[in-house]
């Protein structure tokens, strides 16, 4: 993927890697065990050098895979799938946010500590970005082989697909197929 040309504004650039660190066409899976959500989460930022176990692990997952969701929905139109977003309340659950005043104003803060406290920052991300309207930018290629999250830049705010070029020409082909199969 032209991945610079799907970036996102920090720090909703950290929502969007969490999400695609799951790469559905090739197969990737860059968080299969507790060691690489904790270093992973400590290279962005978000864990403190807390241990992170397995029952984070699929806390983190379900976090992930319940914000694709949303990103599908933000790129379809569709209303998002319930299942994800009782993935999200589930993380959200354990992920408590405080607010906090801070020096330039007030800031969203973790509660807790280790994979709870960075799940929550993540969540933090995702409230402070539907606040300033960023939110609804990020979506998720609806390729059913991709479900790339990347960041709509366009003034239109129409961008669907990851590459055109790609995703959306499968699309097409496939739209085109199906129109010569049916009957007129």
């Amino acid at each position: 993927m032209g991945d610079e040309q799907l970036a996102a504004p920090e720090p909703l650039e950290t929502v969007r890697s969490f999400i695609n660190t799951r790469d559905l066409e090739l197969g990737l899976e860059a968080l299969a065990t507790p060691a690489d959500l904790q270093r992973w989460l400590s290279e962005h930022g978000l864990l403190g050098g807390q241990d992170v176990g397995a029952a984070d692990l699929r806390r983190a997952i379900g976090l992930r895979e319940g914000l694709r969701g949303i990103l599908l929905a933000h790129a379809t139109g569709a209303a998002a799938a319930p299942a994800a977003v009782d993935a999200i309340a589930a993380a959200a659950q354990r992920a408590v946010l405080l607010v906090r005043p801070g020096p330039e104003g007030f800031v969203l803060e973790p509660a807790g500590r280790g994979a709870d406290a960075a799940l929550a920052r993540l969540l933090a991300i995702v409230v402070i970005a539907q606040a300033d309207g960023t939110w609804t930018r990020l979506k998720a290629c609806p390729g059913s082989d991709c479900h790339w999250a990347l960041y709509d830049h366009t003034r239109s705010r129409t961008r669907t697909w990851c590459a055109a070029a790609k995703c959306g020409a499968r699309a097409r082909a496939r739209a085109y197929r199906a129109r010569r199969r049916s009957p007129p």
